[in-house]
């Protein structure tokens, strides 16, 4: 099975960089952190992901706005992640709330890929925990 190409938009570099590592375990392969809305949409069309996640308020632009920029040219699936809880009423299977854990990130990519191409939940080692910032 080829690796799954994964864009991370994230305007944390640290966070972003702890996505990166876990998909990366998973399986999938990152093809490139975007910190900013711009950014995000050159990616995407640079690498021409397979998968996105998404952190929904960016310093400089808008995670939500990327995404719809994004989807004009082509569609991709997403997972969107906050530290804000001013999105969420009731959650979606692919929105994500910070602090989250590993197999929550693997559950919300399972909600938004064919299960063929998701990883399995991980069962061992220590947990990744990603923080809010």
């Amino acid at each position: 099975m080829t690796s799954i190409s994964v864009l991370v938009v994230e305007d944390d570099a640290m966070i972003g960089l702890l996505l990166a590592e876990m998909l990366e375990e998973m399986g999938f392969a990152v093809c490139a952190i975007a910190a900013t809305e711009d950014d995000a949409v050159t990616q995407a069309a640079r690498c021409e992901p397979g998968l996105m996640i998404v952190d929904q308020q960016l310093r400089d632009g808008d995670g939500s706005s990327a995404v719809e920029r994004i989807l004009r040219t082509r569609p991709v699936p997403c997972v969107f992640i906050s530290g804000e809880p001013t999105y969420l009423g009731k959650p979606k299977a692919n929105e994500l709330q910070k602090p989250f854990l590993e197999q929550d990130l693997v559950r919300a990519i399972r909600s938004v890929l064919p299960g063929s191409m998701v990883p399995p939940l991980l069962a061992s080692g220590p947990p990744h925990i990603v923080p809010v910032h």
